[in-house]
């Protein structure tokens, strides 16, 4: 299968047609594979293998033998840092190439991508330097006396499920952290996006981590939900939508499983009376084009007050309109395509529901007649769009806006939260008070000050249907441990002497 790939240089990684278990590049049990398009050409990337269930039923034995059996969860804290601290080390060498395939696999400006892939090293800087900050043990008084003592511990086999979009982004959230605590992990790449995880891989296999503590297949929906299902898996985090987040949650809870949801948003921002109208369409504009909105964090839903609504349609549809979409190569591009043919087919779909359903386009809609191939679509702004229309419901992950009008700031409120989902929001205000009172009443995961502002330095998440728990910042460790109580009658002569952390 290598002689069908179609290198892009040395970018793409020759084992694209194997899977890394054990520690291992090993082959596929079958000839199934799948094509990864590049975005902006039509064309074939390259091809990857894909995992049946006998591989990955040998990826999370490997796990799990090295979890029971092998030195990571024994190593202590600071062992373990030194070789993550290499990891992020060789995603710093490999930068050039992380970001010549995400622009290829999702069309994200190439720009964008290379900040990321420095953004994603120093993620895994950030875990290396909790082992010396954070309190991995904690001494506590029993009510009946004697010593107690908290200690958190890996909570084992990691499924780590992560989405197309981003996918550095996502191992650098749940593989790092997982790392850390101790776990062994499953990695199961996305068929649409799988380019990064194959370097990660090399780069792990290069630094020498224990075989078996990372694992990297690339498996369809089938494959996946046994990786979810699997009793020798303790824990699933995943990144995706909410639908696919509702499967994975009921069958964890059946088994009492572990799970951490980043799941979809439709995240409103709240356009404030003392908002100034045009820095904000700017802002918001800008964001939405960095990865053509296929971000669940995108701003998609600009609530602002009737007396201001037609001023701000106006001002946002004239920054999108002036919006340079082409390659995400050329510099002077300012969006690129879509990921996938059938991701566009949907956005557009959702543009029709749109003015079929009485909203007011207000610029954009259609495909750029200059760009014949690729994925594109230009950016579109609605305005007078009903909170309860399929548009302001639903998550389009795509370059589309919703301008919603507002009676006042009570009213605007309750729009913004007045949706199944809870994951970013904004206010748009010079007052920083007053976007903290405001933000106190947003019932979402992340409120930015005049723009989105989550980062993985913080903690990413969100409220309702946006998904379970926190990744990013310590908040983003502790879902990979779990916590055990020692009461004992006298203080040990040494605390870190359990056979998770080794003196």
């Amino acid at each position: 299968m290598t002689g069908s790939n179609r290198w892009i240089g040395d970018v793409v990684s020759s084992h694209v047609d194997r899977f890394f278990i054990g520690g291992e590049w090993v082959a596929p049990s079958t000839d199934a594979c799948a094509d990864v398009i590049d975005s902006a050409t039509e064309e074939m990337f390259f091809r990857v293998a894909l995992a049946d269930s006998r591989d990955m039923d040998r990826a999370i034995a490997s796990a799990r033998a090295a979890f029971d059996d092998g030195p990571w969860p024994r190593m202590s804290h600071t062992e373990r840092a030194e070789l993550v601290r290499q990891l992020a080390a060789g995603m710093r060498e490999r930068r050039d190439e992380i970001a010549q395939i995400w622009p290829r696999q999702s069309g994200v400006l190439h720009s964008h991508a290379l900040g990321s892939a420095e953004n994603t090293a120093s993620v895994f800087d950030f875990y290396a330097g909790l082992a010396t900050t954070f309190e991995f043990e904690e001494q506590v008084e029993p009510d009946a006396g004697g010593y107690g003592l908290l200690v958190r511990e890996p909570v084992g086999v990691v499924g780590a499920i992560i989405a197309w979009n981003g996918p550095m982004r996502f191992i650098a959230g749940k593989v790092a952290p997982a790392l850390m605590a101790g776990c062994s992990v499953v990695l199961k790449l996305s068929p649409e996006a799988p380019g990064e995880g194959y370097l990660v891989a090399e780069i792990a296999e290069q630094v020498g981590l224990p075989p078996g503590v990372l694992n990297v297949v690339t498996a369809d929906r089938e494959v996946s939900e046994q990786l979810v299902r699997d009793p020798r898996v303790d824990k699933i985090t995943f990144t995706g939508s909410t639908a696919a987040g509702r499967r994975i949650a009921s069958i964890c809870g059946a088994r009492v499983a572990r799970c951490t949801l980043e799941l979809g948003g439709k995240s409103a921002a709240i356009l404030l009376d003392d908002a100034d109208l045009d820095h904000a369409a700017r802002v918001i504009s800008a964001a939405e084009c960095r990865i053509s909105g296929q971000v669940c964090s995108s701003l998609t839903r600009i609530v602002v007050t009737r007396d201001r609504h037609d001023e701000f349609v106006d001002a946002l549809a004239a920054t999108f309109a002036d919006v340079r979409v082409g390659d995400p190569f050329d510099p002077s591009s300012q969006m690129g395509p879509l990921a996938t043919a059938r991701q566009r087919d949907r956005v557009e779909a959702f543009i029709a529901r749109g003015v079929s359903d009485g909203a007011v386009l207000a610029t954009g809609g259609r495909r750029p007649a200059q760009l014949a191939r690729g994925w594109y679509v230009e950016p579109t702004v609605f305005g007078q769009v009903d909170n309860r229309s399929t548009i302001a419901q639903n998550e389009i992950f795509g370059p589309v806006l919703s301008v919603i009008p507002a009676d006042d700031e009570e009213d605007a409120i309750r729009l913004a939260n007045d949706t199944i989902y809870g994951l970013n929001a904004a206010v748009f205000t010079d007052s920083a008070e007053r976007a903290l009172a405001v933000g106190r009443r947003l019932r979402s995961g992340s409120v930015g000050h005049n723009g989105s502002r989550t980062d993985l330095a913080g903690a990413f998440g969100g409220f309702k249907q946006s998904g379970i728990g926190r990744e990013g910042g310590v908040e983003g460790l502790r879902p990979f441990l779990e916590v055990k109580f020692f009461a004992l009658d006298a203080a040990p002569v040494s605390v870190a002497t359990g056979p998770y952390d080794e003196p």
